[in-house]
């Protein structure tokens, strides 16, 4: 019997555990305590490295088993929610409500590609057979980017409504408190 598909599933599992323990305690408290533009933005921030997926490239060549058109899935993926996620930061840097729609672009797309992947991983049998930097992958950074598509899709919709820019904010009725409230 092989230990790998336990030991990554383990994993990840653990790591969702940590990172869900981090953004209650520490990160659900800081973010409610920004701005709205701020807030997303630290989100997003956790999805502009997503290029890493490149990797895939260096992995199949070292044996990973899965096939061109897989790879490439994966990899057209999370480049497009890289891009996506910095494009939705530089216009979040300037207010622009675009910067909204595209976090609500990105999560969409996320939640398509993190089931995609899935299911091609699924289908090409290759549920533990990641190794080295592809498992370390698999085991920290797609949880990381899991919880934070579920806090920015929780700040999208807890804060409908709120100025982008803080200075505005101050000048309009105040949100009730549960608009940034805590996610513990």
């Amino acid at each position: 019997m092989s230990h790998m598909l336990p030991a990554q599933a383990g994993a990840q599992f653990v790591s969702l555990l940590v990172l869900i323990a981090i953004s209650r305690w520490y990160l659900s408290p800081w973010l409610a305590g920004r701005g709205r533009a701020e807030a997303l933005t630290a989100l997003l921030w956790v999805n502009v490295f997503r290029y890493v997926a490149l990797q895939i490239f260096a992995a199949q060549r070292e044996g990973f088993p899965i096939s061109d058109g897989g790879a490439l899935e994966i990899v057209i993926g999370d480049v497009a929610g890289a891009v996506i996620a910095f494009a939705a930061i530089l216009l979040l840097r300037r207010r622009s409500p675009l910067g909204i729609a595209l976090s609500w672009l990105l999560a969409a797309e996320t939640i398509v590609d993190t089931f995609l992947n899935i299911r091609g991983g699924m289908q090409e049998h290759l549920l533990g057979a990641a190794t080295g930097v592809t498992w370390m992958i698999l085991a920290f950074y797609v949880p990381a980017i899991v919880v934070s598509i579920a806090l920015l899709i929780w700040q999208l919709v807890s804060r409908r409504g709120a100025a982008l820019d803080p200075s505005l904010a101050a000048a309009a009725p105040s949100q009730p408190a549960v608009a940034a409230g805590s996610f513990a």
